[in-house]
């Protein structure tokens, strides 16, 4: 359970990582990118963060709470790349 544990906090660590260096590219680059890049920040690293807070749950519960947190930031971050993937071939 230990590695498991580690694995989504590594995994999620490195997908925020790559989440702001593409909001840096984005920012650089100006267009749409720019203001969709805002919202990504923000969805993208809360993944990791809320999971790491999810680790020192006060509860069952608390930590359940945290969970889903996470994944409804991991549903609006996909959300976000949906737009920018298809918006940002355009330009």
């Amino acid at each position: 359970m230990a590695m498991a544990k580690k694995d989504i906090q590594d995994r999620t660590l490195n997908f925020s990582i790559r989440i702001v260096k593409l909001c840096k590219f984005l920012r650089e680059n100006g267009g749409t990118g720019y203001d969709l890049s805002k919202q990504l920040i923000r969805s993208g690293t809360s993944i990791g963060a809320n999971i790491e807070e999810a680790q020192n749950a006060e509860s069952k519960a608390d930590f359940i709470h945290k969970m889903n947190i996470s994944l409804k930031e991991a549903r609006e971050t996909n959300y976000w790349l949906k737009i920018l993937i298809p918006t940002e071939k355009e330009l």
